[in-house]
């Protein structure tokens, strides 16, 4: 009986063993991430700001339910990184995800308040493809949420992807921190000032603009759930504009469009005009939102629209946000012939794809206030981590050299993306563009501290490849592919990048005579495969006319981009100092003190200062050189195209732009969003191989792998028979 009894008992504590440790494993938890960039676990600065939070953050999920692959594959890894999250903040973070879904029966009326929550927050359905019954349907589903700090609110309105989702919620929960305190350190409010026509409203019915008589009431509430979320910082003010001399006024010292309209008898309406705009203005910083906008429909003609009032939040919210400093600050050289941070406003007249940096203006401006700086009218300012000078084209003087030296002496490191030709084409846009070496003066400061770009174009073997129309394939030489062995992984920030494209791109150079090797450090971070060669001297771009050298002796690789880290001495050291004269004086109100010191004195006379002495014309200001700088960095790309449009894709998601921010951030002290930042890369470009090894791989993959299946089967039957007979054999004996 007792025997009977055993294999029950074993079985009673088996069960039990396997709910005590399920028990256990609630409060035990442990998970390990095996993958190869760790893509399931938090990255350090993931945990940091989440550990750093002083009051609690609450993330709100409206995810709609039993959506197909993969949207269903986001919504289970969005609860395992939110769980990850809670784990590390504890107490201070808490997420909830709210049922969207009416297709539950009872539940159905507890959906449609948690639908009107999602859009009190902002958050609308967005249309997904779904395959049902071998057809292609489209649904609207929610897939976004929202982040709570204390009275402030964020959003994602749309988690399509797993990529980059741990990014986006770090560096939003980073900018709520940031934009606690900024708004602490607010000491003004930001004027919010309506200028809204009443004249506009007896022509708003002929436009289509009924409820333009609201808009004033529109445009206060949106100002009043702003401030609800962020201490009241806005004042609002309305002001009716009439009469055309004030409307002129607004108009030109705010850039707001004005309606203009002759009179209309049978409707009843006068000549007149008026203005809809909303001014923002906060210390000396200003900017303007037009509420009403034109547009030219073909056909139609032309259409006239109001704000909308959600787009305007989120508008009035980033400029708010800009204007008292939420991120730190990044400079950027906006004189000398630069590049813009805009769109190519000729190329897009002539609906062509320019050279404007718009996209990366928006990428950066995600994570930096961009200060921009003119050195003909300003000093860099102190406390910038990072000055970006992207190619410059007209000379420097040598007080602005010093201005550059001696930020790099004070401790701002450089981003300089440069090319060695400008181009210029000809008049009437026929023929063929000239290539103009660049000499701006700044090529021999960059040759002091140890590098300089060479006056060439790098064209490669390894280039992409473009279709025309017509059929075939073009090799664009002048666009090198820059793969795996042509990157260095090595520094943290550089990793997981594998796969550049370039444009255009100039050699880069050390010139080691300058550099110390005890104080600075060389890296170099790209260069071109090793079939590559230079054009140099009569610079001709056509693809038709390009073509590889005959002989591989002249074929070798080119280095395009070093970072240099280390302590670094002024250029200026042992030289004399570059003199501005006070009539030249950068500011506008030192300019007026000087002259005020000289209105009505003799010109044989020198005018008394406060303390009675005289102050002599032509007085100039000596400055005061640093000789050896803090640590810094001077990051040098001899291709400043990478930055342009057409090089970068506006979710930031492709490795020309990981690099391009990475760079950015690791010149900002910031390796730990630069690390996040590359986990997302998923680009693992394929060795390239020869045709008759990639016949034998292709044939393995076909023939062998069966073919070892069937070999392995047989072993094992083999194996299983001698077995059989040896036992046969034991037995019989």
């Amino acid at each position: 009986m007792g025997h009977l009894k055993e294999p029950y008992i074993k079985f009673i504590l088996y069960i039990a063993v396997i709910v005590l440790v399920n028990i256990a494993g609630l409060t035990l938890f442990f998970r390990a991430d095996l993958t190869r960039n760790q893509i399931f676990s938090l990255s350090e600065a993931s945990k940091e700001a989440v550990a750093t939070l002083s009051d609690p953050l609450s993330v709100k999920v409206f995810f709609s339910k039993n959506l197909p692959a993969p949207h269903n594959n986001t919504e289970r890894y969005l609860r395992d990184l939110l769980e990850e999250y809670a784990a590390r903040a504890g107490r201070m973070f808490n997420y909830s995800f709210y049922n969207v879904s009416s297709e539950e029966g009872d539940l159905s009326s507890r959906a449609n308040e948690n639908r009107e929550m999602a859009r009190s927050y902002g958050i609308s359905p967005i249309q997904i493809r779904i395959m049902e019954n071998d057809e292609i349907k489209f649904k609207n589903a929610f897939m976004g949420l929202v982040i709570i700090h204390g009275d402030l609110i964020e959003k994602i309105n749309a988690v399509t992807s797993t990529d980059g989702l741990e990014y986006q919620l770090t560096t939003t929960i980073q900018k709520l921190n940031n934009k606690v305190s900024a708004l602490l350190r607010v000491e003004d409010t930001i004027q919010a000032k309506l200028y809204l026509s009443s004249s506009l409203y007896t022509i708003a019915p002929l436009i289509g603009l009924d409820n333009l008589p609201e808009l004033a009431q529109t445009v206060k509430d949106t100002i009043a759930d702003i401030n609800a979320r962020s201490r009241d910082i806005m004042a609002f003010e309305h002001t009716d504009i009439s009469g055309r001399q004030a409307l002129d006024r607004i108009a030109a010292k705010h850039d707001i469009m004005a309606l203009t309209w002759p009179a209309i008898p049978e409707k009843n309406i006068s000549a007149s005009q008026g203005a809809a705009a909303l001014v923002l203005e906060y210390k000396e910083q200003s900017a303007s939102l037009p509420l009403i906008t034109a547009m030219d429909l073909p056909i139609i003609g032309t259409t006239y629209q109001m704000a909308d009032p959600d787009a305007l939040r989120e508008e009035i919210t980033a400029i708010m946000e800009k204007m008292i400093g939420i991120n730190q600050d990044i400079g950027f050289l906006a004189d000398h012939g630069t590049h813009t941070l805009g769109p190519d406003q000729m190329a897009m007249m002539q609906g062509q794809q320019g050279a404007g940096m718009q996209v990366f203006n928006n990428l950066l401006s995600d994570r930096y206030s961009i200060k921009q700086i003119a050195l003909a009218e300003q000093e860099i300012p102190e406390g910038l981590n990072c000055l970006i000078i992207a190619k410059p084209t007209e000379p420097f003087s040598d007080y602005e050299l010093f201005q550059i030296d001696q930020a790099l002496m004070r401790g701002t490191n450089i981003a300089f993306f440069g090319d060695a030709f400008q181009e210029i084409m000809p008049g009437g846009g026929m023929g063929m563009p000239q290539y103009i070496p660049i000499d701006t003066g700044l090529e021999k400061l960059l040759a002091h501290y140890g590098i300089s770009l060479k006056p060439a174009y790098v064209l490669d073997k390894s280039a992409y490849k473009h279709q025309p129309r017509e059929g075939g394939e073009q090799v664009i030489y002048f666009a090198p592919m820059l793969k795996e062995k042509s990157i260095n992984n090595t520094p943290g920030f550089m990793h997981n990048i594998k796969g550049l494209i370039a444009m255009q791109a100039s050699p880069v150079e050390l010139v080691q005579d300058n550099i110390d090797d005890s104080q600075v450090t060389a890296t170099r971070l790209l260069h071109t495969s090793d079939e590559s060669w230079l054009m140099q001297g009569n610079i001709n771009l056509n693809p038709m006319f390009i073509s590889p050298p005959e002989s591989t002796e002249e074929l070798g690789t080119y280095d395009l981009a070093y970072i240099l880290e280390g302590t670094f001495t002024s250029y200026f050291k042992d030289k004399p100092l570059p003199r501005k004269e006070v009539g030249d004086t950068d500011t506008p109100d030192a300019q007026d003190q000087a002259d005020a010191l000289t209105d009505d004195v003799p010109k044989n006379q020198t005018p008394p200062s406060e303390t009675g002495s005289a102050i002599p014309r032509g007085l100039v200001a000596e400055n005061r050189l640093k000789e050896t700088s803090r640590p810094a960095k001077i990051f040098v790309l001899g291709c400043s195209q990478m930055l342009q449009d057409n090089m970068l894709d506006p979710e930031g998601k492709t490795t020309n732009a990981t690099f391009i921010l990475n760079t950015i951030d690791h010149l900002n002290n910031r390796d730990d969003i630069a690390a996040m930042r590359s986990k997302q890369q998923s680009l693992n470009p394929l060795d390239p191989t020869t045709p008759m090894i990639r016949g034998v791989i292709k044939s393995f993959n076909i023939a062998g792998l069966p073919a070892l299946v069937i070999l392995f089967g047989i072993g094992i039957w083999a194996a299983r028979n001698a077995k059989k007979k040896k036992i046969a054999t034991l037995f019989n004996s």
